[in-house]
């Protein structure tokens, strides 16, 4: 069965191959064909091997395809690892991605470059799958800049606005940061390990480091740079908002199924280094603790529908980190898994909106949107109750439960953290069921085009149906604990035990939970549908009117980053740009310029000019032959 393993992201680079290669010669059915079929051979394959998996239970697949290159004694292999966390990652990626796939046929159906954008698509999950499959430290990082590179071909994909080539080049930008911190960290890991197979590291670090070893912490802190670039995490989160200039369908791909979940994989399947480097779990834990918190008051204040998604996106995320820094390694996963699921569902309903609407996203033009679109209202409504995690019949009330209950009982979580991500619950509860008010109720604004069709409406019901009962894969104690989830990671991430007097209260803690999650859209009916003159009044105070600014430039980092860094980087560029050594270049450049002008007046078009060249040259030759 791992010999199938190579085929997982094989699969889609040749669908990208294929299209770069032909794209301009074939038909959007053709191309349409190769890019989703390519995604949804591979999904099928990754079901084939999951069923084959959970049944014989192996603790591995591992496949060597061929020696990468050898120099000294560094030989790194092009080698897939395939266990359980890989396995859920792999299923996400190909099963969301191939949804969202068979979405943009329809979405993008009108866009003249069609087959570059599947060929961008496919590359970016083929990226992706070598990133969470690969069994060494340096072919995972060779998917991490995969994902990055595609990432800024898509979210630029209309390069022609010059305000998504900015966005894209943000996005890339921004990441390197992190990226050159963890490449930091893979150089310190070579140098004390000899090699960087990620198993023979899990392995060996705990004979090497002691819990808390200074060199722990600096391995564990630069990795967790690269986490927090590519997850949009402080203090690096800045890009995501931006990268909702791409395609829809861009966006779905980006928040569900890849790039900004590399740091949430990267962090769980490097626990150990983790957990022998206390003080870098608990930054884990507080930058998610604080990122939830930040994200979901910007997201508050955004009208683009888009953008209040992004910085849901930017906040669930830092739930997982939550999780992974008190050491909930299951929970975090689980959460990314349904997260996946409803933000997915989410942006496609996103999408449909604005397609239908002519492409308006700002929600105050928006309303009314229940009866001129069912489909789409019932299966965003769902997505929406499963972020807010509306209790008892929401996956995300399930996911998002564990982490609030581990982050209070485990033996990493206090008291503070908790309060933060129960905070962030209520929050979240309000900015979704905001988004819901504005788009579906109330009076219609904006004319509404022909229904999205079943390309369309066929993934979002299935999303919905996974955003309801993806949950009950594993439910908590009081239900009985049907643990099927974590029982599937056990062999490859430790556990976690809540301590006796917490649990036997842990029904407590549930409901009040739940009662955050209600209490939230409450306050969004309230304001946004019951009295909204409320919301008005709360308007016209000045101090409420600052904070919402404040807020909604998501609280001044990019202000802060252009004082910083932007405005110092183009000063030294000016000053930079006329030193000696540019003079040096740019005097060979006007040579050889002159030399062109000069050159260019021998072909004038002039016959006589021509001909009295000849003679001249003929004369040159003959009185050269005839004194030599």
């Amino acid at each position: 069965m791992e010999n199938l393993l190579w085929l997982i992201p094989a699969l889609p680079f040749l669908g990208a191959t294929l299209l770069v290669l032909f794209g301009t010669r074939l038909s959007k059915t053709l191309a349409a064909v190769i890019g989703v079929g390519s995604v949804g051979v591979s999904a099928l394959i990754t079901l084939l091997l999951g069923i084959g998996f959970l049944s014989a239970r192996p603790a591995f697949y591992h496949q060597e395809v061929w020696q990468w290159f050898s120099v000294a004694d560094f030989n790194p292999s092009i080698a897939f690892h395939l266990d359980a966390l890989s396995m859920v990652f792999i299923f996400v990626i190909t099963f969301v991605g191939f949804l969202i796939h068979l979405y943009a046929t329809a979405y993008m159906a009108d866009e003249p470059d069609f087959s570059r954008f599947f060929a961008c698509m496919n590359l970016f999950v083929g990226s992706m799958l070598v990133l969470v499959m690969a069994d060494n430290l340096l072919l995972l990082y060779l998917g991490w800049e995969g994902v990055g590179l595609c990432s800024y071909l898509l979210i630029g994909f209309w390069y022609k606005e010059p305000a998504n080539g900015y966005a894209a080049r943000k996005a890339f930008i921004i990441t390197r940061v992190g990226d050159t911190a963890m490449a930091i960290g893979l150089f310190m890991l070579f140098q004390l390990f000899g090699t960087l197979n990620i198993q023979t590291i899990l392995a060996e670090a705990p004979e090497a480091w002691a819990v808390g070893s200074q060199m722990a912490v600096i391995v564990a802190l630069l990795l967790l740079g690269g986490a927090v670039g590519k997850s949009g995490q402080l203090p690096l989160q800045t890009w995501l908002p931006d990268a909702m200039a791409g395609p829809t369908p861009v966006s779905a791909l980006i928040h569900a199924a890849t790039m900004v979940t590399a740091g949430v994989y990267l962090i769980a399947r490097m626990y150990v280094v983790f957990e022998l480097a206390p003080v870098a779990q608990l930054t884990v834990a507080i930058v998610g603790a604080v990122t939830l918190l930040l994200a979901g008051f910007s997201a508050l204040t955004q009208y683009d529908l888009k953008r209040v998604l992004a910085y849901s996106t930017i906040s669930q995320i830092g739930y997982m980190f939550l999780a992974l820094g008190v050491g909930a390694w299951s929970a975090g996963i689980f959460h990314f898994m349904i997260h996946a699921f409803f933000k997915a569902l989410l942006f496609l309903c996103a999408g449909a909106i604005i397609l239908t609407l002519h492409h308006e996203q700002d929600m105050r033009q928006m309303g009314g949107l229940r009866k001129s679109m069912p489909v789409v209202f019932w299966t965003f409504l769902i997505g929406a109750a499963s972020l807010a995690a509306l209790p008892l019949i929401t996956a995300g009330f399930y996911s998002k439960d564990q982490i609030l209950w581990y982050t209070l009982a485990g033996p990493g979580g206090n008291v503070w953290l908790y309060a933060a991500g129960l905070a962030g619950a209520f929050i979240t509860s309000i900015y979704t069921f905001r988004m819901v008010f504005m788009t579906f109720y109330g009076e219609s604004k904006t004319h509404v085009s022909h229904p999205p069709g079943k390309r369309i409406t066929v993934p979002l019901i299935i999303l919905a149906i996974l955003s309801v009962v993806g949950g009950f894969i594993e439910l908590p104690h009081n239900f009985g604990h049907v643990v099927l989830f974590s029982d599937l990671l056990a062999p490859v991430l430790p556990g976690i035990t809540a301590g006796k007097i917490l649990a036997a209260n842990e029904w407590l803690f549930q409901l009040l939970a739940a009662l955050f999650s209600l209490g939230g859209v409450f306050v969004a009916y309230l304001f946004y549908l019951k009295s909204p003159s409320l919301l008005r009044s709360v308007k016209r105070s000045g101090t409420a009117m600052a904070l919402h600014r404040f807020w909604h430039t998501g609280w001044g980092f990019d202000a802060l980053y252009n004082t910083l860094f932007v405005q110092p980087y183009v000063y030294l560029s000016n000053i930079n740009k006329r030193d000696v050594i540019d003079s040096f270049y740019t005097g060979l450049a006007r040579v050889a310029e002159g030399f062109h002008v000069m050159f260019s007046q021998t072909q004038n078009g002039i016959l006589r000019n021509y001909v009295m060249g000849i003679v001249v040259g003929a004369i040159m030759i003959l009185t050269i032959s005839l004194l030599l």
